[in-house]
């Protein structure tokens, strides 16, 4: 283990200083500071290196958790970030953004503030790219064999380097103008700056992998054409359906959803020229939907300058503390500020929007709402809580349904499970022989480690379709649901 005692001599947990808000809201660098060398390694010497590490099953890329915070407290960064890079194609992508079930699941937690887990991961993977310690790892020979992954968020560029160092070749195509998907273009330069994700896929490139950029396929590369050009396909399309609200109202200007208006902030973010850009300059925005993409939407809005924020949520506000329901070492749901909640605005809980009120020219002017209690796992009114709050910018963050249906998906012609996720068997192959899906085209909506852990394992299933047999990791089946909620 680490320090045998670390765990009763480092009883506080200590993560990184925030900067201000009233600085960090007028530039779109990352929120964090960076933490103090000396207190991280004594962080990470609070891991006990449990008998059974509970934090492994709180990761769904199975993480070796223990070894990797070891290391970091000896300093061993050369051997941690093997140790970590083993499990896990792109921890300075998990280590900013992934809500760490891993830390829920911490076995310190249970009577002690649990080990910071995920900031241990981005100060290794920090450290060996500063210590030129993360290099290409290109095939030793090649395979003659091609695949075609669509999509080049997480669990496409994890699909893709996997199979690149497998000696395959690998084209990632993606429909933006850049490879990176929702980590370019949905997650805010706050979270996660984009010279971050550069890095990674310069790697990539020298590694083999190719990326075909402004390729929308399904439309300039057709589905038949796809599979005649390749030996198998891998589709990491992503859920990008959105969720919307129909209620009266909704075909008022200024209402939109978060992936239409968080792209647009990213892109004007970097300098480009954004024509007609959603932005809540002077405005009382308001955000329906109470997850991480809500808090991006927060987080920007602030950024813009917005006279005031609003975030709704229809379900009742959490606690604080772990419910009796949901015991450790699942994923408990709680009350959480995020950096961009922290930077200002009002979360109202137990709402339901009713209607969307118009000005004379066709804007959105306010939402009416009502409070709702549940009665038998349902959201009902409550008479006598009707109230009109003032919005001229309203944007929808709740949540995504499935991959886009016309086009690729359909030309395919993949059989869809239930909730309109492209199916696929254990060894992530859809119906069609040939063509896999890994991420959230075949899970749904999810997080960022387990689209890592699908493109680990779909790699490792088209690889052995191709090859035969794969000596590539095969971290979760379809069916495997984590241990954390």
């Amino acid at each position: 283990m680490a320090d045998p005692q670390g765990f009763l001599t480092t009883r506080e947990r200590e993560l990184p200083t925030r900067r201000p808000v009233p600085v960090r809201i007028r530039d779109w660098k990352e929120v964090y500071e960076e933490q103090e060398l000396g207190q991280l390694q004594r962080q990470a010497g609070r891991c006990m290196d449990c008998g059974i590490p509970f934090c492994h099953s709180g990761c769904p890329l199975g993480n070796l958790i223990p070894e990797w915070n070891t290391l970091a407290w000896r300093g061993d960064w050369s051997d941690a970030i093997e140790r970590l890079h083993a499990t896990n194609n792109f921890p300075e992508f998990t280590g900013r953004l992934c809500p760490a079930p891993c830390e829920t699941a911490c076995v310190l937690g249970i009577n002690q503030p649990a080990v910071t887990i995920k900031q241990v991961e981005v100060t290794t993977i920090e450290r060996a790219f500063d210590e030129g310690l993360v290099r290409p790892l290109p095939p030793e020979r090649l395979s003659g064999k091609t695949v075609a992954v669509v999509g080049s968020g997480p669990a496409g560029l994890a699909a893709a380097q996997q199979l690149t160092r497998a000696g395959h070749t690998v084209a990632v195509f993606e429909r933006a103008d850049r490879a990176g998907g929702l980590l370019r273009y949905g997650i805010p330069e706050f979270k996660m700056e984009k010279s971050v994700l550069d890095r990674r896929l310069e790697q990539m490139r020298a590694e083999g992998t190719r990326f075909r950029n402004g390729v929308n396929v399904g439309v300039d590369l057709t589905g038949r054409q796809l599979r005649d050009r390749y030996d198998a396909v891998v589709l990491a399309l992503g859920a990008t359906v959105p969720r919307d609200l129909s209620v009266p109202g909704r075909e008022l200007g200024g209402i939109h959803q978060a992936m239409e208006y968080l792209p647009q902030g990213n892109r004007a973010a970097l300098g480009e020229t954004v024509e007609d850009q959603i932005l809540a300059t002077g405005k009382d925005v308001v955000v329906i939907g109470g997850g991480d993409t809500g808090a991006d939407c927060i987080g920007t809005a602030h950024r813009q300058g917005a006279r005031s924020v609003t975030s709704l949520e229809i379900m009742p506000q959490p606690g604080e503390e772990r419910p009796a329901s949901q015991p450790w070492p699942t994923y408990p749901m709680l009350y959480r500020i995020a950096s961009a909640h922290e930077e200002g605005g009002e979360r109202i809980y137990s709402v339901s929007t009713t209607e969307f009120v118009g000005d004379d020219e066709g804007n959105v002017a306010g939402l009416r709402l009502t409070e709702v209690e549940f009665v038998d796992g349902r959201p009902t009114p409550k008479e006598g809580t009707e109230r009109v709050i003032p919005a001229q910018l309203v944007l929808f963050a709740m949540g995504f349904l499935g991959p886009q249906g016309p086009g690729v998906v359909e030309q395919l012609g993949v059989e869809l499970d239930e909730r309109s996720n492209v199916r696929r068997d254990k060894s992530f192959m859809s119906s069609v022989p040939g063509v896999f899906v890994a991420g959230d085209a075949g899970r749904g909506q999810s997080l960022i480690v387990w689209a890592i852990a699908e493109g680990r394992a779909a790699a490792a299933g088209v690889d052995a379709w191709l090859s035969g047999s794969t000596r590539l990791p095969r971290p979760i089946a379809p069916t495997d649901r984590p241990l954390t909620a």
